[in-house]
């Protein structure tokens, strides 16, 4: 689904297995990455390029929480639910570090759907979501549980 998608909200009667979404991209700048770090993950890699380099990373790296907030947004951007995207809890991984520069997007997928037997006007859904840069290299798997509004 592209930002045009927006105007369509889907309930949970839309929805199937299977069924895909794909998020714009968004490139993670050098001084975002620092500006992010600077305020709520302010660690030496994420900070600091010369330092860095004697990290595990070996150069400057995108803290993976920067990498889950832009998740959200293009999440927010991709993923047209009536009623928005409230979570209810889910998990989270990130099998190699996102660096400035990279391009990325993200692909959901709707692994399950649960209509709720004690409220019938919701339910909930499982999106496995992977969050990919310019190389196609997944940088963070997020696995988010949402509520879901029926018509």
């Amino acid at each position: 689904m592209t930002d045009d998608a927006q105007t369509v909200k889907l309930y949970l009667n839309d929805l199937e297995l299977g069924q895909r979404f794909t998020s714009p991209s968004h490139v993670m700048e050098l001084d975002e990455i620092r500006e992010f770090a600077g305020r709520y993950d302010p660690q030496f890699f994420h900070l600091d390029e010369e330092l860095a380099r004697n990290s595990l990373f070996g150069k400057l790296a995108a803290s993976g929480w920067h990498t889950a907030a832009i998740t959200m947004r293009l999440l927010v951007q991709s993923l047209p639910l009536a009623g928005g995207l409230i979570g209810a809890g889910g998990e989270i991984s990130w099998p190699r570090a996102t660096w400035p520069g990279d391009r990325i997007h993200v692909e959901s997928e709707v692994v399950s759907i649960a209509p709720s037997r004690s409220r019938p006007e919701r339910g909930l859904v499982t999106f496995r979501s992977e969050t990919i840069n310019q190389k196609g290299e997944i940088v963070q798997v997020f696995t988010p549980r949402i509520v879901a509004w029926r018509k």
